[in-house]
């Protein structure tokens, strides 16, 4: 197990070499000056600019540019932004931000997923499993941005207006209801995906000849599903929301910014339009990271959830 889990550590390492690369290189080749673009309409003294320029690098190739930002990050340096702040303290400020909206939306399409998918494999071929499976497909087919705006004005404008006050609309200043409704329109997409893997995966699962058997020795019908069913039809759903966690803390760009939430997708959004360099980079690196050690763990929880698999 230990082989196994340095190997893939080790693996990992040009996954985000390769993926910081890539970003730096698009960051690189957005039009614009990223000096001229920190103060706005205002005119720099030339000076200015070429002390700032020569301070970040931004004379070199671009290659060269990499390099430097290569060798901080080995050394747990992610940079300074063009306006003074370290990129780490950035990260620190508003990456608590983006886990919270990322496990609030990880929970709810997990419990809502399996329980929506487990239910419409129990119910296979009738009418309320044809309505769970029309309800995902109208969910996949509106875009976030839509749901999240829809969602944000009737049961945060038009429910407050009515007197109701559960979800806020804005901000983390409400604590943990906050992230309630982000968390809801983050996992949209995801909640359907999943409740149509877990069906399939369950009536195929139902379908098996030792669950026949158990059946025909007369196990009761909830430890049949419970035990047998349910267990096996866990391995895909585990890998699938293993790997969506990084895909969530990645989409969040629009789920922040519409409820304005200040985590690093929209710090992200607004480092793009500034063309930080440093800040896009360590918050993609932060992502590519996270992305890893999620699958490293669901290939961990391989071996607990089918005793038959085993690492060399």
């Amino acid at each position: 197990m230990g082989r196994y889990i340095l190997r893939r550590l080790i693996q990992a390492i040009p996954v985000l070499i390769g993926a910081t690369l890539l970003i730096y290189a698009i960051v690189f080749a957005l039009p614009g000056d990223p000096i001229a673009a920190l103060a706005g309409e205002k005119r720099i003294d030339p000076n200015i600019v070429a002390i700032l320029r020569e301070q970040y690098h931004l004379n070199d190739p671009f290659l060269v540019q990499y390099w430097y930002y290569l060798v901080g990050l080995l050394s747990g340096d992610f940079g300074t932004t063009y306006a003074g702040v370290g990129v780490d303290e950035i990260l620190a400020g508003k990456f608590q931000v983006t886990i919270n909206l990322a496990m609030t939306a990880l929970v709810m399409e997990a419990v809502i997923g399996i329980g929506l998918g487990l239910y419409a494999a129990l119910r296979h071929g009738r009418a309320s499993d044809s309505m769970i499976l029309a309800s995902t497909l109208v969910l996949i087919s509106i875009p976030t941005l839509v749901t999240g705006f829809v969602l944000q004005l009737l049961l945060g404008v038009k429910l407050k207006q009515a007197g109701i006050d559960l979800f806020p609309v804005a901000g983390v200043a409400d604590g943990w209801r906050s992230y309630l409704l982000p968390g809801f329109v983050l996992a949209g997409t995801s909640i359907a995906y999943l409740t149509r893997l877990a069906r399939n995966s369950l009536v195929e699962i139902l379908r098996a000849d030792y669950i026949r058997t158990a059946v025909a020795k007369g196990l009761p019908r909830n430890r049949i599903v419970g035990r047998h069913a349910l267990r096996n039809a866990l391995i895909p759903l585990v890998t699938y929301l293993g790997a969506d966690l990084g895909v969530l803390m990645g989409g969040a760009v629009i789920t922040e910014t519409i409820f304005n939430l200040p985590g690093i997708g929209y710090q992200l959004f607004n480092s793009v339009h500034l063309r930080e360099q440093p800040v896009v980079v360590g918050i993609v690196t932060v992502l590519v990271l996270v992305y890893i050690l999620a699958n490293l763990v669901v290939d961990l929880l391989y071996a607990v959830l089918d005793p038959r698999i085993r690492y060399e």
